[in-house]
């Protein structure tokens, strides 16, 4: 049996190494010291994605070796939440004595939740017929007596979906449920405990401020959602259609009731709030009535552009949360022109990797 195993006493030299790496790469803003927030050493990834080899009658995971691109077989994998880990081996199981399912099957991906939810996507060089729908809801109807499971099929073209494309998750956050539609292939956190220390600090962050709070790349609302009972109202965008539904959802699932989200990237709504442009999208919205004094950011990797960069400027509280430093960096030299480091925090999402997340809260000199 092939086993990817944690050496887990060299969890905490690696978060050390990431903590003096960061504090001196953003030493120059004045950051002396970091608010560090680790990880499970162990089993805290939510999803994980596999190729299939088929040898035989054998079927296994596998995963390719950054540098040699060779294929590691993976029947155990220390990463992965419990329930991925039950979920693979039965998986396996499953499939190798099913010809229909197994047929060109090249991929399985799977998402979990911290609620005992999982989703699994099978990903196929072929077309999806009936006899593949019939094999798939029998396998559904077997495994739901032991797993909440639902299932995608994926081939060129077709998606087929048997029972939801989405898992919900539920975070104990300061003592309150926060829930949250998380869809497959859209972006999600996927180290949920970690995720619930990155929003407990942004919460203390925001306790103190008041008035009303402005969100670019809200995704499926996991900040803002969060953040809301601090301010009197919260103004959210995002591009992603998906993301957006699911924010919908969040917001009704949660009961808030002073949020809106709407679909627009940064550069758009950058034109809008400056009246070069008028967006339909906007309608019922007046950005006017808004009396935002704070803005959240949590760009992609590639992090802001100058002209976002320079709208987020224009707030007294800035809270900037980041998955690539270098970015992060670049960025901080722009809007430290005009504001300055006041907590630096980083969240270990990513362990025994280079990734780290990172949090910045800055205001105005």
């Amino acid at each position: 049996m092939a086993v990817i195993k944690i050496d887990t006493t060299q969890y905490d030299a690696q978060l050390s190494e990431k903590e003096q790496r960061i504090t001196s790469q953003f030493r120059r803003f004045g950051v002396n010291t970091l608010e560090v927030f680790s990880s499970d050493p162990i089993h805290y990834r939510q999803r994980a994605e596999f190729r299939v080899w088929h040898e035989g009658d054998d079927l296994f995971h596998i995963m390719f070796d950054q540098q040699s691109k060779e294929k590691i077989r993976v029947d155990e994998f220390d990463p992965a939440a419990p329930l991925v880990g039950e979920v693979m081996q039965v998986m396996i199981e499953n499939l190798k004595g099913c010809e229909v399912l197994r047929r060109k099957l090249f991929q399985i991906d799977y998402l979990s939740s911290l609620s005992g939810e999982i989703l699994v996507s099978l990903l196929y060089h072929k077309p999806l017929n009936d006899e593949w729908l019939i094999a798939i809801k029998e396998l559904k109807a077997k495994l739901s007596s032991q797993f909440k499971i639902d299932f995608i099929g994926r081939a060129r073209k077709q998606k087929e979906v048997i029972g939801n494309d989405y898992v919900v998750e539920r975070l104990n956050v300061n003592g309150k449920e926060l829930i949250y539609q998380q869809v497959e292939n859209s972006f999600t956190q996927p180290n949920a405990k970690v995720n619930i220390k990155m929003l407990e600090w942004a919460q203390a962050l925001c306790e103190p401020l008041n008035n009303d709070l402005l969100e670019l790349y809200c995704g499926n609302g996991n900040f803002s959602i969060a953040l809301a009972g601090s301010f009197n109202r919260v103004l959210a965008t995002e591009i992603s259609k998906s993301s957006v539904y699911s924010a919908q959802y969040n917001i009704a699932q949660n009961k808030v009731d002073n949020l809106d989200i709407i679909r627009m990237s940064s550069e758009e709504f950058t034109q809008a709030m400056k009246g070069e442009r008028t967006f339909s999208r906007l309608d019922g919205i007046d950005l006017n009535s808004y009396n935002c004094q704070t803005i959240l950011v949590d760009p992609p990797r590639a992090g802001m552009d100058t002209l976002t960069c320079d709208l987020v400027a224009n707030y007294d509280n800035i809270i900037y949360i980041s998955c690539n430093p270098e970015t992060l960096e670049r960025d901080l030299d722009h809007l430290c022109k005009t504001h300055e480091v006041k907590r630096f925090a980083i969240f270990d999402q990513f362990p025994y990797t280079h990734h780290i997340e990172s949090g910045v809260f800055l205001q105005r000199k």
